[in-house]
């Protein structure tokens, strides 16, 4: 048995607790001295006798333990409650402790706790205000927010608070203001709390890291000062020898946990526009690198983890800030040296980081020299998560001088591949073998050779696409049914290959037709011979293909006439066939020849679009991931079909923006309506041609414009418009209400656009509510082929409905040409995802129920209804999405807050799907009608 003695303190009360319960083996034991103690416990607390502080203080401790162990705890907390008023320590302990655990935000008690907790802060006795502090934290529920948000700052930069308060006062305010960030005012206290950086003590400073970063990442502009502190901290710390910081050396490292957050805090800001702060920033970064290299100080695993969180987090502020050639490049080179190390989390996080670097146009190259070193992992790693990032960095290194060996490895790697991972291995090998395509014959080579490697995987977006190209290049059609035609003649041929095969030789089976050994007869008999071993769709498409016979050689006529006439055909139990059957059947039997010429012609032309493979790489691997490369690598190209990747244009050429460059139009009238161009002379028109030609009327939203616009509600990257002459591609990024805008026009002519003219044109609703300023104009000359790129700041100052309109304005071959399409702004943009808990979450749901808050919203589904889709697009629509929250699983609910600068708008979604009418209700809840009007209309037109 334990002994307990009065002076034990708390260690001798958990003692006798557990000694008092747990020595029961039997579970019925236990519960039932429990229940003796529980008994025990109510009698002295409702006795006549008052209880001094040492019993209270025991009795609320054993009933702490009794909870802990799974039993429900329903009297007690007034007691606990009393145990705060005492000057104690061990008691007041205690007495928090229990309320940390046990006392919930709805409690009658509440205000008696918060009324004990503001008289421990204002007692400046540091040991009861770290408790009252610690309570807060713990709890961090709204209501404690709204007693003590605006009290916690003033402890934090009061001149008499000792370190220990400031510690936890930082940690407390961080904590309330992740919980509700819309009750933490900002004031005169953020000036002074960025200060903190420079204290004497590390814990102060490594608190007020944490606190600043989160703060920074909504309020850019009030911590901005922060860089050069943070910088001048980081450099003492990396400079210094681990003797200097004893107390906050770990394992021969100084400080490394401050060293990260000083490190993340920084990736808050684009590089420092001091030079002096920038070169000693530099020059940290560098000491960072140059450590690493250094022969390790301890063999232990501890000093070795530390080392390398340093530099993995250094790394990735070089990534971020992508400005230094040289420190881009030395990270490259210290992560390749990872790539062979017997550390398995290691060569992990290096593959991860490469793809990131892969990205930059600085250090690309640099990425390519390991290419030897990544294909040999993906053949020889064990562990699935590392062969699936060396299969992220071989995609986003790939580039014309490779993509031929990638591929190949790809496609070798493929047939022994986890079936995890094989979808989106066959979809990266489908765009980089379309991307990198220069020969097409190597292209269509590649997509059989996928099909029937992995024809499981292939999805209808991939042949969809194959279909698409062929039909759209006249040099790659005969070779294209030649090889399908014997790629069909293998005794086991997958069905995606069927269908592939019965379109191309339907459209294009003449073109071989004349070689004895592909005749007509010939291809008919190949591709029937597999009809009855295919699915009902596959059938359809193969009956669409004998009625294209018929048009291309009429000596097959009968042959399929009986195919089509036999019982099988015209008394099919499936609808579809049957209808197939009869009127194909009916068609060749009536039909003139001019007739069927015409009904049956060769497919016109795709018109040019994103490619489906990549939406749907996007959709599988969520926004912000590692396949987003494609869209953002090195900004040299979004041709979806190749091409020459341009050069990034001269900044030099860029120097001096055009009046009409001003592409979000501040300041300046909206467009004028159609009517005579005004005087170039008279100097009011908004868009005025730089080179003074007459200026031109914005021409209407170009076709198609709004279904693209749709397409970007919920992904950033990708392509806005293309015409034969013009490709317009986009890359975005989203904080709070911040964000950045990279517009990609690619020229795809080999003729010059002369007097090129983007222009942002935002109507008197949307102007004041969304500013931005253009830090890189164009170029008003784009020479033939190449690529020039624009960036746009944006900023959210309230909520709006309408969108910018881009308009582009230029001259080909002597021609004017003008160009307006939608810009994806939208309000989901400045979501910000927020995770909840399901008590909480439907606790909020009630407090916006007045009709106002409120749209629902029940349509028809455009689109099949797959779950995982679903998730994605709720996802990339900016919330957060919660698992289990909802008590049917086949609903999706979701939580995010609208960030703008005038004020933030919570918001809570509800979609539920009914799979057998085929059907969607969607709920919106938020603070603000408009904004759940809004938003409800972005998110429907999704499904």
């Amino acid at each position: 048995c334990f002994l307990f003695h009065r002076g034990e303190g708390f260690n001798g009360l958990f003692l006798l607790a557990v000694a008092s319960i747990t020595l029961n083996f039997v579970k019925e034991a236990e519960i039932k001295r429990i229940n003796k103690e529980l008994a025990n416990i109510r009698s002295k607390f409702k006795g006549d006798k008052a209880l001094d502080g040492y019993s209270k203080k025991k009795y609320v401790c054993k009933l702490l333990f009794i909870f802990l162990l799974g039993h429900d705890i329903d009297f007690g907390h007034m007691e606990a409650v009393n145990l705060l008023s005492s000057n104690r320590y061990t008691e007041k302990q205690i007495g928090y402790l229990f309320i940390s655990v046990l006392v919930n935000s709805n409690s009658e008690l509440i205000r008696l706790i918060n009324n004990a907790i503001k008289n421990d802060l204002a007692s400046r006795n540091p040991t009861f205000m770290g408790l009252a502090l610690h309570c807060i934290a713990s709890v961090g529920s709204r209501e404690m927010a709204e007693a003590f948000a605006g009290e916690i700052p003033k402890v934090l930069v009061a001149g008499d608070t000792m370190d220990s308060v400031k510690q936890s006062a930082a940690l407390c305010l961080l904590r309330l203001y992740r919980t509700s960030p819309d009750l933490v005012p900002m004031g005169d206290w953020t000036s002074r709390v960025v200060h903190l950086l420079n204290d004497q003590h590390l814990g102060v400073v490594t608190a007020a890291t944490s606190l600043i970063t989160t703060l920074a990442q909504k309020n850019p502009e009030e911590f901005k000062t922060s860089v050069s502190l943070a910088v001048s901290r980081l450099s003492r710390i990396v400079t210094s020898a681990s003797t200097d910081l004893q107390d906050y050396t770990y394992y021969f490292v100084p400080a490394p946990w401050l060293s990260v957050k000083l490190l993340r805090l920084l990736q808050c800001y684009p590089p420092p526009e001091d030079p002096a702060v920038r070169g000693r920033l530099t020059e940290c970064l560098e000491t960072i690198l140059n450590k690493a290299q250094e022969p390790p100080k301890s063999k232990k695993v501890q000093h070795s983890n530390a080392k390398n969180a340093v530099l993995f987090e250094a790394i990735s502020l070089i990534i971020h800030h992508d400005s230094e050639p040289n420190l881009l490049v030395r990270a490259c080179n210290q992560l390749g040296q990872f790539l062979q190390h017997r550390e398995t989390n290691l060569r992990y996080l290096a593959l991860e980081s490469m793809c990131t670097l892969a990205s930059s146009e600085f250090s690309h190259e640099a990425v390519k020299t390991h290419i030897e070193t990544v294909i040999n992992a993906l053949k020889t790693e064990r562990d699935v998560s590392v062969r699936q990032r060396a299969v992220d960095l071989l995609y986003a290194m790939c580039d014309r001088s490779n993509a031929p060996q990638i591929v190949a490895e790809m496609l070798s790697y493929l047939e022994t591949a986890d079936y995890s991972i094989r979808e989106e291995i066959v979809l990266k090998v489908a765009i980089l073998a379309e991307k990198y395509a220069v020969d097409y014959t190597w292209y269509v080579d590649t997509i059989l050779n996928l099909i029937r490697i992995a024809g499981d995987y292939v999805s209808e977006e991939v042949w969809y696409r194959v279909i698409q190209i062929v039909i759209n290049r006249d040099d790659v059609q005969g070779y294209a049914a030649k090889t399908v035609f014997e790629a069909l003649q293998a005794p086991a041929c997958h069905e995606n290959l069927v269908k592939v095969g019965g379109y191309i030789l339907g459209e294009f089976g003449n073109l071989i037709a004349g070689d004895p050994r592909s005749s007509p007869l010939i291809q008919f008999n190949l591709l029937h011979s597999k009809f009855h071993l295919c699915s009902v769709p596959t059938r359809a498409l193969l009956l669409s293909t004998y009625i294209k016979f018929v048009n291309l050689f009429p000596e097959v006529k009968p042959t399929i006439q009986d195919v089509l006439r036999s019982d099988s055909q015209l008394r099919n139990a499936d609808v579809e066939l049957q209808q197939r059957a009869v009127e194909y059947l009916r068609l060749s039997t009536v039909a003139s020849t001019d007739i069927l010429a015409t009904v049956l012609e060769e497919m016109p032309p795709f018109p040019e679009r994103e490619s489906s493979i990549l939406a749907k790489l996007k959709k599988k691997k969520g926004p912000s991931t590692v396949t987003d490369l494609e869209d953002t690598k090195r900004e040299r190209s979004v041709d979806v079909n190749g091409g020459p990747e341009p050069a990034p244009a001269s900044t030099s050429a860029m120097s001096t923006p055009s009046p009409s460059a001003d592409l979000l139009g501040l300041g300046a009238a909206p467009p004028a309506p159609a009517g005579p161009p005004p005087s170039s002379s008279g100097g009011g028109g908004l868009l005025v041609d730089v080179f003074s030609d007459s200026a031109s009327v914005v021409a209407p939203l170009a076709p198609g414009s709004e279904d693209n616009f749709a397409r970007f509600v919920c992904k950033n990257n990708g392509v806005l418009f293309e015409n034969q002459l013009l490709q317009i591609g986009l890359k975005s990024e989203f904080r709070q209400n911040l964000g950045r805008m990279f517009i990609f026009y690619g020229n795809k002519t080999s003729t010059q656009f002369l007097n090129f003219t983007p222009t942002l044109i935002c109507s008197d609703e949307l102007q004041p509510n969304i500013l931005g300023f253009i830090t890189k104009p164009v170029d008003p000359t784009v020479e033939g082929g190449a690529q020039v790129q624009q960036v746009v700041n944006i900023e959210c100052v309230s909520d709006f409905t309408e969108a910018p309109v881009l308009n582009i304005q230029f001259r080909y071959g002597g021609t004017f040409q003008n160009v307006s399409v939608q810009l994806p702004i939208t309000l989901n943009k400045f979501f910000q995802p927020t995770e909840m808990a399901s008590q909480d979450f439907f606790q909020r749901w009630k407090q916006l129920s007045n009709p106002q808050q409120e749209v629902q919203n029940i349509f028809k589904a455009k689109h099949p209804m797959d779950t995982e889709v679903t998730k994605a697009k709720i996802i990339g629509f900016g919330s957060a999405l919660l698992e289990e929250v909802d008590p049917n699983p086949a609903n999706f609910v979701g939580a995010g807050i609208i960030h703008t600068k005038t004020t933030q708008i919570g918001c809570l979604l509800r979609l539920e799907p009914n799979l057998q009418a085929q059907m969607y209700r969607l709920t919106l809840r938020t603070s603000k009608e408009a904004v759940s009007q809004r938003l409800c209309e972005l998110l429907s037109a999704q499904f």
